[in-house]
């Protein structure tokens, strides 16, 4: 197990990823949303994608500590729940495209799948009808799908969750929770099909500590009444993420 940890220590881009991990936190932290937005496509152009996906899996449920526990009283525990069964189903598929797709190709789904996202919340999407059972189930299982394929679990639930017309602090909240609650069901569904590593475990180890410390960074400077201006400033740095972890560059 010693071996993984200095496989973790020795890697080139580890400040790199330090430095993701430190910034992917704290927009986590003020903006409610956005860590893996940030964090993929930066790290799977430094990293194998499976170690990626596996070690900030591990790193983001720091956040049970940092985050969750402010966030946990807001949360719609019924439906959290529906989303979280849907995930369960759609995870396998999406671990099993993990392992096929080659490195550039699941670079190019991250940063897309982001700059999607980020063009649909810019634009402002919002969802009429409040949602039933069947569409969390839906949106449940489609996080699982993109999310085990790429690590990027966000993009689906921040659009459901933005356009469900429920109270800001519920809709942060839902978003807190469902997003960490996925990272240990992800770890899970990689140990099961053999992509958790040691060197992915210690990795994630290791990013646990400048994530926590961005979170700290992100909830301290969050002022609710100025939430405009903080996601604003998180879709900038979430745009150049997914421009730098394109494939074009390398």
């Amino acid at each position: 197990m010693l071996e993984g940890l200095a496989a973790a220590l020795s890697l080139p881009a580890l400040p790199w990823l330090c430095a993701g991990a430190l910034v992917s936190g704290a927009v986590y932290g003020f903006a409610g949303f956005g860590a893996a937005l940030v964090f993929m496509p930066i790290s799977v152009a430094l990293v194998p994608p499976a170690m990626a996906v596996a070690a900030f899996a591990l790193t983001a449920l720091i956040a049970l500590v940092t985050v969750v526990p402010r966030a946990w009283a807001a949360t719609d525990k019924p439906g959290l729940g529906q989303m979280l069964l849907g995930t369960m189903l759609g995870f396998p598929l999406g671990i099993w495209a993990l392992r096929v797709w080659d490195g550039a190709s699941i670079r190019l789904v991250v940063s897309v799948v982001v700059l999607a996202t980020l063009a649909v919340l810019i634009a402002g999407w919002r969802m009429a009808p409040r949602p039933r059972p069947a569409a969390r189930l839906l949106v449940g299982a489609t996080t699982g799908l993109i999310g085990g394929a790429t690590g990027v679990t966000g993009p689906v639930v921040i659009l459901f969750n933005l356009g469900a017309g429920a109270p800001a602090q519920v809709t942060r909240a839902n978003t807190l929770v469902f997003l960490t609650l996925c990272s240990g069901l992800l770890l899970g569904h990689l140990w099961l099909q053999g992509l958790l590593s040691p060197a992915a475990i210690w990795l994630g180890v290791v990013l646990m500590l400048p994530y926590a410390l961005g979170n700290w960074i992100g909830q301290a400077i969050f002022d609710p009444a100025a939430e405009s201006l903080y996601r604003r400033v998180a879709y900038g740095i979430i745009a150049v993420a997914a421009l730098v972890g394109l494939p074009i560059w390398t």
